[in-house]
């Protein structure tokens, strides 16, 4: 796949990016322009619909045990589907599934801001997830394809731009609307952008490369879809009430869905989540280094957001500011440190962003009642600068590591490994912050739907510092991970 307009006399290359080398800079840059819209579009989704988590509890009564699945639904079948999507764009063209996803991102946001009940909010934010799943999925394939091996950490740098001023325009615009309009609006605003990057892809990119036959793996599909979800089920309602039988029977038969699996992937030929790339000397590492940090990381803005609007009072609009810097200054962070495992590897830049953001953990587990709000805003910074020099080296080890027929299989399992750490790390945070305060106010307090004052403050504040300190513990395991791995090699042409 290349964008359109060719140097003269230059020809198409092999699949897996040397035909990214035929199309000119200008149009490789809007191809970039293209994949940045996608993940900006999904950045702001991300982190928008946070702050708009207590609007919507109240204004289509939807029961508090119930909200927290507007997102982890979402998250979901983002995580179910990835590698499948990733596979349709090997067998069908990875801009036709990339625009086919923009399209259902559209029409699921349109239904979003039309949904009239708990059960249609959540229906319709797994459609918008579905396509997301395709956007996502496919994003990874589609640099890899518009550039040669040795320019794609600079691009996937580039492209953590997108993923930043996302989350900015979600944090910003989420206050906003929120606070001065409504909340519906946070999906109207998907429709005209979504529109607009459909037609620049049809216009800019195409699709070049060889199509390989794949067969999507249903039963894998459906026993790690049911298997997440009866852990996170569990979990989830165990932030709101004690263990009983029925909690304890969907987490065991979450626990044995996933069992089984691993199992089912063993006997397909061609499995959702193909272990031979694990034989690959950095995929391993890099795969779990992405796991872990997700679940390291995911859950820290919804943390710091509570403890802005819960403890200390503020406003969604004035919380969501505090976290501006940390955006911006690491959206200038991801293009340096993309070209810097570009010409080193992605071990020193990626566990750099690692042990960066072990710092910023720490930072936020010094939190108090009475602390300064510029710490939140320096621990922003540090988390920001982490994440972007993290990010762009992990995606182009993972992708320079993947054999070239196989680049959006590849893609697809980076998005698999890290949204199963993303959806986990919601949860494990809810129950670690609850260790100090009642369940169902802790919980009431990370959606947003009360504040505490007095001694119950304090409590869940020492709460959030078990919280960091345990998703601490997974970002070192991540960092330790990252420096495990060694020189990128390619796996061998079968």
């Amino acid at each position: 796949m290349v964008t359109e307009g060719r140097d003269a006399g230059q020809t198409p290359g092999a699949p897996g990016g040397s035909g990214a080398r035929t199309g000119t800079a200008a149009h490789r840059g809007l191809g970039m322009i293209v994949v940045m819209t996608g993940v900006l579009i999904t950045a702001v989704d991300t982190t928008i619909v946070v702050l708009a988590l207590p609007a919507i509890e109240r204004d289509l009564h939807v029961p508090l045990a119930s909200v927290i699945w507007v997102i982890i639904g979402y998250l979901l079948v983002i995580t179910v589907l990835a590698t499948q999507v990733g596979r349709l764009g090997d067998m069908f063209g990875r801009v036709r599934m990339y625009e086919a996803g923009f399209l259902v991102f559209v029409l699921g946001s349109l239904a979003c801001a039309l949904a009239w009940n708990d059960a249609s909010i959540i229906g319709f934010r797994i459609l918008q997830g579905v396509g997301g799943a395709f956007v996502t999925a496919n994003s990874g394939a589609v640099i890899s394809d518009l550039y040669p091996p040795d320019q794609r950490g600079r691009a996937y740098g580039y492209n953590s731009i997108g993923w930043s001023l996302g989350a900015v325009l979600g944090i910003v615009l989420g206050g906003a609307i929120v606070t001065y309009i409504s909340w519906r609006w946070i999906f109207w605003i998907n429709v005209p952008i979504g529109i607009a990057a459909v037609v620049l892809a049809t216009r800019v990119l195409r699709d070049r490369g060889e199509r390989a036959r794949r067969r999507l793996d249903m039963a894998g599909m459906v026993t790690l879809g049911l298997g997440l979800f009866g852990v996170l089920w569990a979990m989830t309602k165990l932030a709101t009430s004690s263990l009983d039988a029925s909690i304890a029977g969907y987490l065991t038969g979450g626990v044995v869905l996933l069992v089984l699996f691993v199992a089912v992937e063993r006997r397909q030929s061609e499995p959702m989540l193909d272990l031979s790339l694990l034989k690959i000397p950095t995929m391993a590492p890099s795969l779990l280094a992405s796991l872990f940090q997700g679940l390291a990381n995911f859950a820290v803005l919804f943390l710091v957001i509570m403890y802005l609007q819960g403890p200390r009072g503020l406003s969604p609009l004035h919380a969501s500011l505090l976290l501006i810097p940390g955006y911006v200054i690491g959206s200038a962070v991801g293009p340096l440190a993309g070209r810097l495992a570009d010409r080193t590897g992605p071990v020193i830049p990626a566990t750099a962003g690692l042990g960066i953001q072990v710092i910023a953990l720490a930072i936020y587990a010094r939190l108090s009642l009475s602390s300064g709000l510029w710490l939140v805003v320096a621990g922003s910074v540090v988390n920001g600068i982490g994440a972007s020099a993290f990010f762009p080296a992990n995606s182009s080890a993972v992708m320079k590591a993947s054999p070239p027929d196989m680049l959006g299989i590849s893609s697809g399992m980076l998005r698999t490994f890290a949204n199963v750490g993303m959806v986990f790390s919601f949860a494990v945070a809810i129950l670690t912050a609850s260790r100090s305060i009642s369940r169902g106010l802790a919980f009431a307090i990370f959606v947003g739907t009360t504040s505490l004052h007095g001694h119950l403050a304090a409590a869940f504040v020492t709460g959030l510092h078990s919280a960091f300190y345990t998703l601490m513990a997974f970002m070192i395991l991540a960092a330790v991970l990252s420096a495990a791995r060694g020189r990128p090699a390619r796996a061998p042409q079968a």
